[in-house]
């Protein structure tokens, strides 16, 4: 039987509210899979297929958090609610970053992510780019144990995933000749260092962020105050 954590919100592993949030994220997520499986686009058919998206990838790292998360609702495993909230820490920061830099670059030039003939309309749109987050970030706030990730792993995390996604887009493109975001075309290589690593320090700070947001919603100052004055958690020796 699961304990709950003394400074959570909300009950989880449970069977209600939970299981429910569980539920009704796995079906969001699926969903945009099966339309995926009808969208046949150059990407699809190409090395990579749709994976070559980092909002693909993502979606992936999410519907696996939020399935072990509904197994141990299901059960009551205190094991299968600590590899949710592990995998939380990769999946959750990794879709605000995806829904921040999607809508951000939508609102300067939509056809910097997709080309003018594969737009998306409004639901599917949703449905990839900022819905996962919204899921994401109601697991974290409301239903899981508090974070202990400080800055600097945050940070290192951040790049490894960063760099990782940064060398797979690359190995596709030798095979393909093209990359997935129109984006990448109009970068020379020195440019996309630089929106990687600025990717990887923007994943960071959602991270913190969610981390100081975590403290304000469940009350605990000392997550507040380390997610903005000691981000790298360092403590202060004692005399």
């Amino acid at each position: 039987m699961a304990i709950r954590h003394p400074l959570q919100r909300l009950e989880s592993p449970s069977r209600q509210l939970s299981m429910l949030l569980h539920l009704a994220g796995i079906a969001s997520f699926a969903a945009s899979f099966k339309y995926l499986q009808g969208w046949e686009t150059p990407m699809s058919l190409a090395f990579g297929g749709h994976f070559q998206f980092l909002t693909i990838i993502g979606l992936a790292l999410a519907l696996s958090t939020f399935v072990v998360g509904f197994l141990a609702d299901a059960t009551l495993s205190s094991r299968l609610f600590k590899l949710k909230s592990v995998l939380s820490v990769c999946s959750a920061p990794l879709e605000v970053l995806i829904s921040v830099l999607y809508w951000g670059l939508c609102a300067i030039d939509k056809s910097l992510v997709f080309p003018p003939d594969m737009q998306l309309d409004f639901l599917p749109d949703f449905g990839f780019h900022a819905a996962p987050a919204i899921f994401l970030a109601i697991d974290l706030l409301l239903l899981s144990p508090p974070w202990t990730i400080h800055g600097y792993s945050a940070l290192a995390l951040s790049e490894s995933l960063a760099f990782l996604y940064w060398f797979w887009v690359e190995y596709c493109h030798s095979h393909n000749g093209w990359y997935p975001y129109p984006i990448f075309d109009i970068l020379n290589t020195w440019q996309r260092t630089l929106l990687f690593t600025f990717s990887a320090s923007l994943m960071t700070g959602s991270t913190m962020l969610l981390k100081w947001t975590y403290g304000k919603i469940n009350g605990i100052e000392e997550f507040k105050k380390e997610a903005v004055a000691n981000p790298a958690g360092i403590r202060a020796k004692s005399e």
